[in-house]
């Protein structure tokens, strides 16, 4: 009696069967290398960024709690005005400080933070900054969270505390899109990590699809990370995140129409946005004529890159791209980093704590 052959799923990829030596090799391989980071980021938390996270974010939570009548010698600013005019005398408003912080850690795991050309790609770059951040708020006892997010949410971790838990946000950053083909990304379903039993993939598939504009719904499913969608990444974290956090948006924001919504979310939260860069992204080499190609579309294109008029125009439209970046978030009143993914993780962290701590203190 011969054995059916197992059906394709409609609109979708064969799950593939991947061998247990070639699982072995890729878990091997990502618990290496957070080790490696845990070594390297644990020295420089506790030699170099000990004190500028606490004197930064430390007591930054402030919460709205409740409204009470005036009393003499309260600070005439913090008066309600609506309730005062609607009572008929002054009340004003009170507020708690929250001593434990929440940090949020939303990570883009699209297929161009793939690209590397000094030896680290700007994915891995993005490991050790949330490695960075996990463990400098493990130290000040405050929860860690993270959301990684391309053309949909991949994967959404809760805050909580804890090393171990900070080392899984090392792990699912570097787990996540080392080369993967569009096979392996049908057999990695995007799932919350807490709602795995609860939840039929169905129904996650479709609840993750929610924060998708609907032009990508379709596609996305296919594609995998080969797209870019912060838009929906902020729209999904203002859904999960219910108290003030501290967010690093970390991205290289190749995507288009995402400023409105990372505004909304910073009326709520302290949004932090951070863009991973490349050497190669800013100045092309001289190399001959070569190909090309788009890692989130695919597109195929031919350049010179022996004329220096080329290789100049692109070094002017990468600085006039990132130029346009820094001038747009701080308009917006949101903090802006920008790393380099082949030099140091942690001096323009330390260049960011101390001029926060400069406008604290102001």
């Amino acid at each position: 009696m011969q054995k059916r052959s197992p059906k394709k799923k409609p609109g979708g990829f064969e799950k593939p069967a991947l061998s247990a030596a070639k699982k072995t090799m890729l878990a091997r391989e990502v618990i290496q290398r957070v080790r490696e980071i845990q070594i390297h980021t644990g020295r420089q938390v506790a030699d170099v960024l000990a004190g500028q996270y606490v004197s930064v974010f430390k007591g930054r939570g402030i919460e709205f709690d409740e409204v009470r009548p005036y009393v003499p010698g309260d600070d005439v600013r913090t008066i309600d005005w609506n309730v005062t005019a609607r009572v008929g005398q002054p009340y004003v408003k009170r507020y708690v400080e929250e001593r434990q912080l929440t940090l949020m850690l939303m990570a883009d795991i699209s297929a161009s933070q793939d690209f590397g050309s000094a030896g680290r790609s700007k994915r891995e770059a993005t490991a050790e900054l949330c490695a960075l951040l996990a463990f400098s708020a493990t130290r000040n006892d405050d929860k860690v969270g993270l959301t990684l997010f391309h053309g949909g949410i991949e994967q959404y971790i809760p805050a909580r505390k804890g090393q171990k838990h900070s080392l899984r946000v090392v792990r699912e950053v570097l787990a996540h899109g080392s080369g993967a083909t569009p096979e392996e990304w049908e057999r990695r379903r995007p799932a919350f990590s807490k709602s795995r039993t609860s939840e039929s993939s169905s129904a996650l598939r479709s609840r993750l699809r929610r924060w998708l504009p609907l032009g990508r719904r379709r596609a996305w499913w296919r594609t995998g990370r080969q797209a870019t969608n912060i838009a929906g990444a902020m729209e999904f974290l203002m859904s999960v995140m219910t108290r003030k956090a501290v967010c690093f948006v970390v991205s290289d924001f190749w995507d288009e129409g995402f400023l409105p919504a990372m505004q909304i979310a910073n009326r709520k939260h302290d949004v932090i946005a951070v863009l991973m860069t490349d050497p190669r992204e800013l100045e092309i080499p001289n190399v001959g004529l070569v190909s090309l190609a788009d890692a989130e579309t695919g597109k195929l294109a031919a350049y010179n890159t022996g004329s220096s008029a080329f290789r100049t125009q692109v070094a002017k439209l990468a600085q006039e791209r990132v130029d346009k970046l820094k001038h747009t978030f701080r308009a917006s009143d949101i903090d802006f980093i920008q790393i380099d993914a082949s030099g140091s993780i942690v001096d323009p962290l330390i260049r960011f704590f101390r001029m926060r701590e400069r406008r604290m203190r102001r």
